[in-house]
């Protein structure tokens, strides 16, 4: 039986970024959105964030059904975390959130100072990996 999870917002925009609030859940997803990844992979692709705040990002992504945790009865014993199918259907959202600060960098001069988006639409890697 599911752990019941703690209250989310009426609204549904509200609940929707309260799911995805953190400076870190777009960036744990992206990498989730190609492969199941160990913690250890997690934090090489992202090494500035702590061991402790990818842990709790991760934690509460697995409680809002974004991402699942499979342990593998190995010894020593090896955990992944996965994308779940409503995770990967934020990948259009975020790619749209990505693009409208690209829109609103540029609107206040700011394009100098903005970072390339790191999602892509899935169609576009596909092409590229022919």
């Amino acid at each position: 039986m599911a752990k019941p999870i703690k209250r989310l917002p009426m609204l549904p925009a509200e609940r929707a970024l309260k799911v995805i609030s953190g400076r870190w859940k777009a960036i744990i997803l992206y990498h989730l959105f190609d492969a199941p990844r160990r913690l250890s992979a997690l934090q090489a692709l992202m090494p500035d964030i702590t061991q402790k705040v990818l842990i709790q990002q991760l934690r509460e992504m697995e409680e809002h059904g974004l991402v699942r945790r499979e342990i593998f009865a190995e010894i020593p014993s090896r955990v992944e975390y996965s994308a779940t199918r409503l995770g990967l259907s934020l990948e259009p959202i975020l790619l749209a959130l990505c693009q409208w600060g690209q829109h609103h960098a540029d609107e206040l001069n700011e394009m100098d100072r903005l970072a390339d988006c790191i999602i892509r639409p899935r169609q576009a890697q596909d092409a590229h990996a022919v």
